[in-house]
């Protein structure tokens, strides 16, 4: 909280004293509007979420599609496997229960983009000469490709696989995300010039840095360990035991095409539901997620879970293992104990068994977490490993205790989404090119911003700011006989037209910001009166504490930030905006009679490895 001791005259008790103020609200730090847009503040990539919609809305998908690519790198598919943080951020659930479908709107502007091909970034011709290793061809590595290849490095690929895309393309079956997409996103990168070797896992990196002449090394490996559930009969019913990832990689490869009947699968993330899902289409008749706790505690996002249930998935809670059990050397069920979960008296969850149930079954699948393996990183090289014996890798530069190895994406702390991975590789790429030109690796470029009016006429502006009150337009699916035909079937077929023109519509426009020009208000009112959701007061200033219960509407909302301007001419008041409450409706500017308030719109500029965006601060008006 940023606060000062400020002599200021108290206009109705007309007294000199000082009094604890909050420092008035700096409108030039991009990262101010930046995080009043939720839904690119929560977004790890910082995608132009409203921008991109608004291009939809105006037909121009191929410039949505691009303006995506630019940070998340890889729209198409992010467009159908994201996890959404941006969606439960989204100002539109202030005002109704769901928010806009953020990440299917991503997935139409891939879909109906034209020819991109000019327009998608090319290698550079000027080579700096330097080499950079990538180990791992998963979303990290990619990432950092795309970055760097720009800038003139020769970057090389070691994958252990026989095509790119790792965990993505291995543990994402096709019904979610159909291959052609994968590899043309991918392909994007690859072609421009990266050099890769395929069956090639590194062994032992030691030799590797011995053996090879890199500048730099990256290390986006995932989390490529399945964990295990080490219970009585484990080891007995070995065969019909299986870790979801690696089952997952040997359907994809075609190593297996059938399962048992009666299917249980032990955990409730989203690998699970991705087991699951697979399972109905190669055999299983009758398959249940198991989950030790309660439906609120799952990892599983929402929708999976709806996707789940939706193919006659049975999701049973409050169910912990506790033995495999088999007839004749063969499995036949599993055992579990029923419970029930309360805090204890430092608020921890404990379980309470309350009853022991069986469940019959022919084959078991684990998808109970991923762990980090790297039985290929010598403990003598300088690298140091620390807890769950995973590398110390610093969080803001990305490298490793050995200067020039770098780890990202699920290596560096474990599993998380696809974009977070595309955030990782972009950080990297910039610390990695830091490196390579003797910069410090700690001297990240600034963000900037574009603050544009939007005022086109006295009484108009250049964006829609009416409220739709339409509800979330609801996906739908292939039907639910046809999509069990085979694997290749993707269930979501898209918005069509007619939702797609209803969705975005819902976006509320929240990087539209009300800007206020203090010198200009005359106090007249007209903008606390005109509010509809009561989140501008003029009033004197004070501590943010007390500040926040004097407004309209009292901020409750710590975690988002209240807008305060300086001293007000009239009076030395201040004006207060409740960011979290206001809908950028426009209402206050179009009512203010001097045009002390405007709507103008926010671009966060992003700088990328060796691509800075500004070279001045914005001066305040």
């Amino acid at each position: 909280m940023n606060l000062l001791n400020y002599p200021r005259l108290d206009p109705y008790h007309l007294t000199d004293e000082k009094v604890l103020i909050v420092k008035p609200t700096d409108v030039t730090d991009p990262q101010y509007y930046h995080k009043v847009v939720d839904c690119q503040w929560a977004c790890p990539a910082h995608t132009n979420v409203p921008e991109y919609i608004r291009l939809i809305a105006q037909g121009r998908f191929t410039e949505s599609y691009m303006l995506n690519r630019e940070s998340n790198v890889f729209p198409g598919i992010l467009g159908r496997t994201c996890d959404r943080p941006c969606e439960p951020a989204c100002r539109r659930v202030r005002v109704e229960d769901e928010p806009v479908a953020i990440c299917r709107l991503k997935r139409v502007a891939s879909d109906l983009k034209g020819d991109v091909s000019d327009l998608l970034p090319k290698a550079s011709q000027d080579k700096n000469g330097k080499r950079v290793a990538l180990i791992g061809a998963g979303p990290a590595s990619l990432t950092v490709a795309n970055d760097l290849m720009q800038l003139g490095y020769e970057c090389v690929l070691y994958e252990k696989m026989d095509r790119p895309g790792g965990l993505m393309r291995v543990n994402i079956p096709a019904f979610r995300l159909p291959v052609d997409v994968l590899n043309e996103e991918i392909d994007v990168i690859l072609n421009m010039g990266v050099e890769v070797h395929y069956n090639h896992p590194v062994e032992s990196l030691r030799d590797f840095l011995d053996q090879e002449n890199f500048d730099a090394v990256f290390i986006g490996t995932g989390a490529p360990k399945g964990k295990e559930l080490n219970i009585p009969g484990r080891d007995e019913a070995d065969a019909n035991i299986h870790i979801g990832i690696e089952w997952l990689e040997s359907v994809h490869f075609g190593h297996v095409d059938s399962i048992g009947e009666r299917v249980l699968v032990i955990g409730v993330g989203n690998t699970a539901m991705d087991c699951c899902r697979t399972s109905k289409r190669i055999g299983g008749l009758d398959v249940k997620v198991m989950a030790r706790k309660s439906r609120p505690y799952f990892k599983a996002s929402a929708w999976e879970l709806e996707d789940a249930e939706e193919e006659v998935v049975e999701i049973v809670e409050n169910y912990a293992p506790s033995r495999f059990i088999l007839q004749d050397g063969i499995l036949v069920g599993m055992e579990f104990d029923v419970v029930e979960w309360h805090p204890d008296d430092t608020g921890r969850l404990v379980a309470t068994k309350l009853d022991v149930a069986t469940i019959p079954c022919d084959d078991v699948i684990l998808a109970i977490g991923q762990d980090n393996a790297f039985p290929w990183i010598e403990r003598d090289i300088g690298i140091e490993f620390g807890e769950w014996d995973m590398p110390v890798v610093d969080r803001t530069t990305f490298q490793t205790t050995r200067e020039g190895v770098f780890v990202g994406g699920d290596a560096a702390w474990g599993p998380e989404n696809i974009i977070w991975a595309v955030e990782h590789g972009h950080q990297a790429a910039i610390s990695i090119h830091n490196y390579c030109q003797d910069l410090p690796l700690t001297e990240r470029l600034p963000y900037g911003m574009n603050l544009v009016s939007q005022k086109v006429a006295l009484h108009s502006w250049s964006y829609g700011s009416d409220y739709n009150p339409v509800s979330r337009s609801k996906m739908t699916h292939v039907d639910l006989v046809e999509r069990f035909k085979a694997l290749e079937i993707e269930v979501e077929l898209g918005f069509d037209p007619e939702q797609t023109a209803a969705e975005v519509e819902r976006c509320l426009n929240c990087d539209i910001q009300t800007h206020f020009i203090p010198n200009l208000c005359i106090e007249c009112d007209a903008c606390i009166d005109v509010c509809p959701v009561y989140c501008l007061t003029i009033t004197h200033d004070g501590a943010e504490e007390d500040l926040r219960t004097r407004l309209t509407a009292p901020a409750d909302n710590l975690d988002q930030d209240i807008y305060v301007s300086e001293a007000l001419p009239q009076t030395a008041r201040v004006m207060v905006k409740d960011e979290d409450l206001c809908i950028h409706c426009g209402l206050c500017a179009e009512r203010c009679p001097t045009a002390a308030w405007d709507m103008r719109k926010f671009d966060l500029l992003i700088p990328y490895a060796g691509r800075p965006i500004w070279n001045k601060t914005l001066e305040p008006v």
